[in-house]
């Protein structure tokens, strides 16, 4: 276990950070979170701060000897576009000067695997960065942002440079949450022949994993995370129906090419209507590719994740729709 830390966490409100801020505490780390959203389950650690405002994250950081930025403008729907880059890549700068004031050598950056786009094959640590929209972008201008504030003095920084693939957890809002909800409302209808495989993350792993690379030393650490072995879009599918009972649910199938063409109407009505709708084109594409990315390098560092992905997967399922799981027919492990 890495020695007690005095930890800025900065996004850490959200999702991720909420279960890394219960991970770190229990581990002996003192947190302080700097974030422009209140923190519901740790109010008392929390201070305003926006990571665009250089006094603000200062404050945040203040008697800190580590930084870790969860802070990002992440959904696919983000306007104006400008938000990206404002909150990403001028966020990483802001950090970065504000690390060099206060004298701060340890920064843990949670990126993304967006940096890659679509690729073919498992893109590992050492693929070439290919993002395709704006937030993949952004992710990879950050990276190149903090990996300049590590040159300026290698010997003595630490920068520890995380891509998650899409993470996932009991109260996400994301699409693997889209995906359960939509099955346990009997409004799912697949989308393709269903054989893509998903890389996924599941959120107490991705925090056990922050927590230990704080024990990691001087120099450049990159890594992928995600949670092995990746599954096919109709294993993921068929585990929710088994777990929830909707293994009756209908199975019939949309070619992709009239999936996009219902996913790019929903996208016009959104427009229209004002609504955030859970189908868009982008979820369409997303839902049919094949994202899979190498993590070895997370395994060779040492680091043994508390869940296997089916288990974490169940342990969604049930937090999420306990009434459906309870109905369920009991289903062996």
């Amino acid at each position: 276990m890495a020695s007690p830390h005095k930890i800025a966490l900065i996004g850490g409100s959200g999702f991720i950070g909420t279960r890394l801020t219960s991970d770190l505490l229990r581990q002996g780390h003192d947190v302080t979170i700097g974030d422009i959203a209140p923190s519901e389950a740790y109010p008392d650690l929390r201070v305003d701060a926006d990571v665009r405002d250089l006094e603000q994250t200062i404050v945040a950081m203040t008697e800190c000897d580590t930084i870790i930025n969860l802070a990002a403008a992440h959904r696919d729907n983000v306007r104006p576009i400008s938000l990206y880059y404002d909150t990403n890549v001028t966020g990483a700068r802001i950090a970065c000067e504000a690390a060099e004031k206060l004298g701060i050598n340890r920064i843990i950056f949670t990126s993304s695997v967006a940096v890659y786009g679509h690729q073919h094959g498992e893109p590992d640590e050492n693929s070439p960065h290919q993002p395709i929209n704006d937030y993949g972008k952004t992710k990879s201008q950050a990276e190149d942002v903090y990996r300049a504030w590590f040159e300026k003095s290698p010997s003595t920084r630490s920068l520890v440079i995380i891509r998650p693939a899409v993470v996932f957890g009991p109260t996400n809002r994301g699409n693997v949450h889209v995906l359960m909800d939509q099955i346990v409302k009997g409004r799912f209808i697949m989308v393709g022949d269903g054989q893509n495989k998903k890389s996924m993350a599941y959120v107490g792993n991705v925090s056990a994993f922050i927590v230990h690379a704080l024990s990691m030393g001087t120099g450049y650490h990159v890594f992928n995370y995600a949670d092995k072995p990746d599954l096919t879009t109709a294993e993921l599918v068929n585990l929710i129906r088994e777990r929830t009972g909707k293994t009756s649910a209908s199975s019939l199938r949309l070619p992709l090419v009239l999936g996009l063409g219902a996913g790019m109407a929903c996208d016009v009505l959104a427009r229209v209507t004002g609504k955030n709708l859970p189908i868009s084109r982008v979820r369409v594409e997303k839902f049919c590719a094949s994202t899979m990315f190498k993590a070895d390098r997370v395994r060779e560092s040492g680091f043994v994740p508390p869940s296997q992905l089916y288990d974490a997967l169940r342990e969604t399922i049930d937090a999420e729709f306990k009434e459906q799981v309870s109905a369920a027919p009991s289903q062996a492990a």
